[in-house]
């Protein structure tokens, strides 16, 4: 019987250093993402590539030879290309990358993702995308002038109901 408090004593005990032990890790050491004076460029989007061959129009022949629930006039193939972008900051290489488009098939939206600390101020930001199979230039270009402030996260974006690269 004696014991029983005990236990509970030592049971409170164990209790608090466990308490005492999350307390200070959860305040120490510090974590600060970035320095007071800067801020965040992330690079975030998710895009299909344009198809790597046109649909072709299948003839009468060919669709008698295909099975009733395959008979679709159209005949798309499925794989895309892949997605290149390139981000300058004031003049000079801040990111550059080609994604892969996902799935088995390759038909699949290419993923990008990138956070590159910036100094607070005003930079020129040139984003330029390829989502197409040829082999030189963009087929999306956005080139201005942005004001980050202090600790401020600004978003390069992709939407195609927005017309093309967006800067949040």
């Amino acid at each position: 019987m004696s014991m029983r408090p005990a236990r509970w004593f030592g049971q409170i005990l164990l209790y608090a250093a466990f308490a005492t032990v999350i307390v200070v890790f959860s305040q120490w050491p510090p974590y600060r993402p970035l320095a007071p004076d800067q801020a965040l460029l992330k690079i975030s989007f998710l895009h299909h590539g344009q198809r790597l061959q046109a649909c072709i129009e299948q003839t009468p022949e060919e669709l008698a030879k295909l099975p009733p629930n395959m008979r679709a006039p159209t005949r798309c193939p499925r794989e895309r290309a892949p997605v290149t972008i390139e981000v300058d900051l004031d003049g000079r290489p801040a990111y550059r990358e080609t994604a892969s488009p996902s799935g088995l098939s390759r038909d699949g939206a290419a993923s990008v993702y990138r956070s590159i600390p910036v100094d607070a101020g005003a930079h020129r930001l040139q984003v330029r995308i390829r989502d197409s199979a040829r082999d030189g230039g963009f087929d999306h270009q956005r080139d201005e002038v942005v004001q980050f402030a202090p600790l401020q996260v600004r978003v390069v974006d992709f939407s195609t109901e927005q017309g093309g690269i967006t800067i949040q």
